[in-house]
C-alpha cells in the first residue's frame, strides 16, 4: 500500500511513518523539512500544485497533517497563519486529488478536537457534541480556534473528489515520547516540580497514546464505510489536577506546584505559548469508533503515562 503524508516531517506524522513503514507498506512524505525524516521526502510548498501532485496519482491513501503548529501566541499574525496553513494545504490536496487519473481510496484529513465548545457537564461525541465558539464563559478570541478548525475541515468537504473516501480527524493531543511533543512539554513541567492544578485543575483533558492513534488509522483505512469526522480521542477525559497528578506518579514524583490564571498567563508569555492550551474544557469521546467496533490498546492515563515515560527515558 502507498501512502502520501502532507505534512508528514512533523511529530504526529513521523509516529505514522515509522508504523507505516514498519507494516511493509511505502510512505511519501511531503513537506519541506531539510531534517532525515522516515519515508521518501518530496518536497512541496503547501499552497500551490507542483510535481509533488503526481505522487497522488495510483497511491492508497492520503493523510494530510499539514498546518502551522498551535504551540505559539495567537497574535493575529499567527493565527492567520494557522487558518492559512491548514486551509491553504487542505484545497491543494484537493485539487491534486482531483486531478490524479486514479485517485487514492481514502483521504484522511487532520482536524482538531477543540472544535468542541468549552464544558464541562458532558461528554462531546461526533453525534450530540456541541460545536464551540459561541461559549459566554470564555475569551472571545478562543473563537478564532473554533473558526480555524470549521475551515479546515470545510476545506476538505469543499473538495470535488466523489472517487475519494473522506474522513476528518477530530484528533486529541497525541501522547508520544518524542522530544518536543506534548507529552515532552508537559513531562518537562513535571520534571522541574510545576505539575500541579492550574486554575483549579478542573479543565478536561482529551489525549490519545501514541499507539491507540496509530490503530486508529489503520482502522479508519480499512473500514471503508466511514466517512465525516471522527474523534481520535482515549473513551477517557480526566480532569487536568487528576491528570498531572497521574504523570507526577509516573515519574516518581508526589508534590508539583499549582499556578492561577495569572500566573500561567506570565508563564505562557515567556514559553511564546497559549493559556488556552490549557486552560480549554477538552471533554471530547470517540463515540463512532467506539460504534464500530475499534477497542483501546491504552484507554486508561495512569497506564499510558506510565508506559510513555519508560519509553522517554529509555529513548537516546
Amino acid at each position: 500500500m502507498k501512502l502520501v503524508l502532507p505534512g508528514g516531517s512533523g511529530q504526529v506524522g513521523q509516529v505514522l511513518a515509522r508504523a507505516f513503514l514498519a507494516d511493509g507498506h511505502e510512505v511519501v512524505i511531503l513537506g519541506r523539512s531539510a531534517q532525515p525524516v522516515a519515508g521518501r521526502l518530496v518536497e512541496w510548498d503547501g499552497r500551490s500544485l507542483g510535481d509533488w501532485a503526481t505522487e497522488m496519482d495510483g497511491a492508497d491513501v492520503v493523510i494530510n497533517l499539514a498546518g502551522r503548529s498551535v504551540n505559539c501566541r495567537y497574535t493575529e499574525k499567527n493565527l492567520r497563519e494557522m487558518f492559512d496553513s491548514r486551509v491553504d494545504s487542505t484545497r491543494v490536496v484537493g485539487e491534486a486529488i482531483a486531478a490524479a487519473r486514479r485517485p487514492p481510496a481514502t483521504w484522511l484529513q487532520m482536524s482538531t478536537a477543540t472544535i468542541y465548545a468549552h464544558r464541562f457537564d458532558a461528554p462531546n461525541d461526533e453525534t450530540t457534541g456541541i460545536i464551540g465558539g459561541q461559549e459566554p464563559d470564555v475569551p472571545a478570541y478562543w473563537g478564532r480556534s473554533v473558526a480555524i478548525a470549521k475551515a479546515w475541515e470545510q476545506a476538505q468537504a469543499d473538495a470535488n473528489t466523489p472517487n475519494t473516501r473522506q474522513v476528518a480527524l477530530r484528533t486529541a493531543m497525541v501522547m508520544s515520547p518524542d522530544r518536543g511533543g506534548i507529552f515532552d512539554t508537559l513531562l518537562r513541567l513535571v520534571r522541574f516540580g510545576l505539575g500541579g492544578p492550574v486554575a483549579g485543575g478542573r479543565q478536561f483533558v482529551s489525549w490519545i497514546h501514541d499507539q491507540d492513534f496509530v490503530c486508529a488509522v489503520r482502522f479508519l483505512v480499512e473500514h471503508e464505510t466511514m466517512t465525516g469526522p471522527v474523534n481520535l480521542a482515549s473513551p477517557n477525559p480526566l480532569p487536568y489536577r487528576d491528570f498531572m497528578q497521574a504523570l507526577r506518579k509516573a515519574w516518581g514524583i508526589r508534590l508539583g506546584l499549582p499556578a492561577t490564571k495569572w500566573m500561567l498567563e506570565i508563564g505562557a508569555f515567556f514559553l511564546r505559548t497559549d493559556t488556552e492550551l490549557v486552560l480549554k474544557s477538552r471533554r471530547v469521546v470517540p463515540g463512532r469508533l467506539l460504534d464500530a467496533g475499534f477497542r483501546f490498546e491504552v484507554p486508561g492515563w495512569a497506564g499510558a503515562a506510565e508506559d510513555l515515560v519508560a519509553r522517554w527515558r529509555s529513548a537516546p
